[in-house]
């Protein structure tokens, strides 16, 4: 990686022409410097004070963006059960030790178009997205975006769900829609501008009696990027039924979903083998896939009934 310029967070800013980009655990960009040759400027954080701490208050937990997905599955797993069994999934152990949260939710495009050093797509500076009448296996179930590829964060996902926020050093209480955008823009894999840091990570105070569940289904055994995945929280009273619930899935948007049709369905009830099976169904509507992406309606379908039949077991 000859001609890459590696700078800490206490250098003083150099006056470089070039890109300029941002390390933490540096796993995906390490893979993208590989396959893409990149030689940009490269600002390591992993020595900032505080940017890997967890804060309990009675506001809730703040996570600093350079903690770790291993962190985040062991030291969470009581009280946010959906986020902690979300990063708990992913990857490999050794990945999981490196990779950070905020890494995690920033981390660009997995499509092979992208990531290949020949090849031009919106996302990599050009003007169309050689995907849709390329190969698109791995592409969207609902095509509502310019760039056919869905976002790769799981992580995202699971924050939807607890409708976290985040802060930069820009800004701060956005949404995790705020960050990632809606793929209107398909040249970004989220919305942070050039010199915007994401700093922390904060959620709501736990909710007493939470149940969780997630489940991501994938082509081989593990270590896999999931074709769907699916995760689910529910609280319910003593009497079994259903008074708050969040439902996300990921793999097959622009951009990670919440689904209200399927949250709607699900309070009220006991989770009963009926609505489950109903729920599920509801998970699939508005889905318009590409012509290699139809099989992913089904299996969306079936990853969200899993999920489900997990959390009420």
């Amino acid at each position: 990686m000859s001609g890459i310029t590696i700078l800490t967070a206490y250098d003083e800013r150099p006056d470089v022409s070039g890109e300029l980009v941002y390390r933490a655990g540096g796993t995906d960009l390490q893979e993208r410097l590989r396959t893409t040759g990149g030689t940009p400027h490269i600002l390591d954080l992993t020595g900032v004070p505080g940017f890997a701490a967890i804060a309990h208050t009675d506001a809730g937990t703040t996570l600093g963006a350079g903690t770790t997905v291993a962190t985040v599955a062991h030291d969470l797993a009581a009280d946010y059960p959906a986020l902690a069994l979300t990063a708990a999934g992913l990857a490999t152990p050794q990945v999981r030790a490196t990779a950070t949260v905020g890494g995690n939710l920033l981390q660009r495009t997995r499509c092979w178009y992208f990531r290949h050093p020949h090849l031009s797509c919106f996302k990599s500076g050009g003007d169309s997205c050689p995907a849709r009448d390329g190969r698109h296996l791995y592409g969207v179930a609902f095509d509502t975006a310019p760039c056919a590829h869905p976002h790769p964060s799981s992580l995202a996902m699971a924050l939807l769900t607890y409708a976290a926020t985040v802060d930069t050093t820009h800004r701060s209480g956005l949404g995790i829609g705020d960050v990632l955008g809606d793929g209107s823009d398909p040249g970004r894999d989220h919305l942070l501008a050039d010199d915007e840091v994401l700093t922390r990570v904060t959620l709501p105070p736990p909710a007493p009696g939470e149940r969780a569940a997630y489940f991501r289904s994938i082509s081989r055994f593990e270590a896999e990027w999931p074709l769907v995945e699916a995760v689910c929280r529910v609280v319910r009273d003593d009497a079994g039924v259903v008074r708050a619930c969040a439902v996300a899935v990921g793999g097959v948007a622009p951009t990670p979903l919440r689904l209200p049709a399927v949250e709607d369905l699900l309070t009220g009830s006991t989770l009963d083998e009926a609505t489950v099976s109903a729920a599920a169904a509801a998970a699939r509507r508005g889905a318009n896939p590409l012509p290699e992406t139809g099989y992913k309606v089904e299996l969306l379908e079936a990853t969200v009934c899993e999920v489900l039949d997990r959390v009420r077991s």
